[in-house]
């Protein structure tokens, strides 16, 4: 390593925001990042540990003590080609990715872990801004025709992955963008769409062609069981059109089927899925006109579900004005610092707070929705009890009950499954969650029951993290091809 003892003489530097008062008047991203001497001292810190447990850490196994040490030495260029070895889209993880390969490091066992995030961001951002991403057209065409289905994170590195051997590759969206929840789903406050738009023009420049527009299928529903969402797709392909144009097929959709909260009063307006509140507000982001756009100005907020999602509710009700934010969660709250000796190198349970946490909201933990209450077919609040875990199961607290006023419930419990319209249409075998069932094996893997079908992403294994949906891609890439050429070059 560049600096053996890095380690005893640097404290983790982390990467800065912008005052609350200033970044909640607009969408735009609000991290300082590191600068080159920050990265650089931040690097040091790694350690030469032997066993970095960071690799494994990291779904997409990215190679971080050797960026860590060409950061180090200042050799931006170097760093950014070994990140992207193993990673298409460092820029996604480095902003949105809530880095499991920190949890991992080894420094993490009795210290504060290496900021590998933070570093990661620098790096991609460096190289951009250097010229340094461009595309990489393939040398010689196979003949062969991919149709990727689904332009989420895991249908991108798919694609990119295939063309770049020679692949003629058809990406199909049913929205009007590409993205999945990289564009409809996380805020632009955490990721700027800018970053999405230009490597969709690196990889047309590397032989993708992208449909947008078109539901492969027959999801009339996008997110199921009736939802407000609207439906972009204006046209729609048959899995028999697929199967009959392109040699091999692979499934990346998303796991949409958002988890739904069964009480008397569900079918109040003002109750709506967090995946038809956030859209709409990206979509305005992008210079579209959202008609009846659901807004929390002036109104009491309470989102159920702490995780991610809800935290994006959050950030984007403060954003629009609402009077007040409360998030629930059902579990109890976690503690502040984890049990490192008995989690590491494990991804922990601790109390995480977020930056639109911090932006203005009460959380409550350990609390159930018992019913939706309202006024002339309007939310009004919601009727809830305290819970505590006895023997592995919930119950109730006697005497916990309490009213709380709302005027908009959003829903952001996770979601389920894919919809199943798309993997019935194919045919495709279902596991007991209602997911792709597919296996991940080193020969064959990624295929479904269907001849030429292959599926990967949370489509395959369920609601899943961004760096996940890019790991699954590049090994589903690496099973095309080999299932096409009788052998593969592709990393796994």
């Amino acid at each position: 390593m560049g600096k053996v003892t890095g380690f005893l003489e640097f404290e983790r530097l982390e990467e800065g925001y912008k005052p609350v008062e200033e970044r909640v008047k607009h969408y735009k991203e609000f991290v300082i990042g590191l600068d080159d001497k920050q990265a650089g001292v931040q690097a040091a810190r790694c350690m030469d540990c032997g066993t970095p447990f960071c690799n494994s850490g990291c779904p997409v196994n990215n190679i971080i003590p050797d960026f860590n040490d060409l950061v180090y030495h200042q050799d931006w260029k170097n760093a950014i080609t070994v990140l992207h070895s193993t990673n298409n889209f460092p820029e996604f993880t480095g902003r949105i990715c809530p880095a499991p390969c920190e949890a991992a490091c080894t420094l993490n066992v009795n210290d504060e872990a290496v900021g590998i995030k933070s570093i990661e961001h620098a790096i991609i951002d460096r190289a951009w801004a250097e010229g340094w991403v461009a595309a990489q057209p393939p040398k010689h065409k196979t003949g062969k025709k991919v149709a990727v289905v689904g332009a989420g994170p895991a249908g991108m590195a798919a694609a990119q992955q295939l063309a770049r051997v020679g692949h003629d590759v058809t990406l199909f969206e049913k929205n009007d963008r590409v993205g999945g929840l990289l564009r409809y789903g996380i805020p632009d406050f955490k990721m700027e769409k800018s970053h999405i738009d230009r490597r969709v023009e690196q990889m047309k420049a590397e032989g993708v062609t992208f449909r947008l527009g078109v539901v492969v299928g027959a999801a009339k529903d996008p997110l199921g069981k009736g939802s407000k969402v609207t439906n972009w797709a204006k046209e729609t392909v048959t899995p028999e059109q697929l199967q009959a144009e392109f040699d091999a097929v692979l499934l990346t959709g998303g796991a949409e089927q958002s988890r739904d909260l069964p009480v008397p009063g569900r079918e109040l307006d003002g109750v709506h899925y967090a995946m038809e509140f956030l859209p709409q507000q990206n979509k305005v982001n992008a210079g579209d006109k959202v008609k009846g756009q659901l807004r929390a100005d002036g109104k009491h907020v309470i989102v159920i579900g702490g995780g991610d999602t809800g935290s994006d509710c959050v950030g984007t009700s403060n954003r629009h004005g609402a009077v007040s934010v409360t998030q629930f969660e059902l579990l109890p709250q976690p503690p502040v610092e984890e049990n490192r000796p008995m989690t590491w190198p494990y991804w922990p349970i601790k109390l995480r707070t977020s930056s639109s946490h911090e932006e203005g909201c009460e959380r409550e933990f350990a609390i159930s929705t018992k019913e939706l209450i309202g006024e002339k077919g309007k939310v009004t609040g919601l009727k809830t009890v305290r819970v505590e875990w006895k023997d592995g199961k919930m119950v109730e607290v006697a005497g916990s009950e309490q009213t709380l006023k709302a005027d908009l419930v959003l829903l952001a419990m996770g979601f389920v499954s894919p919809v199943a319209a798309v993997l019935d249409a194919f045919g495709v075998e279902k596991d007991g969650r209602g997911n792709a069932k597919a296996t991940t094996e080193f020969t064959g893997g990624y295929a479904t029951n269907v001849p030429k079908v292959f599926a990967a992403g949370d489509i395959r294994r369920g609601q899943s993290l961004v760096v996940w949906a890019i790991r699954e891609g590049r090994q589903a890439a690496r099973a095309v091809d080999e299932f096409l050429m009788g052998f593969s070059d592709l990393p796994r």
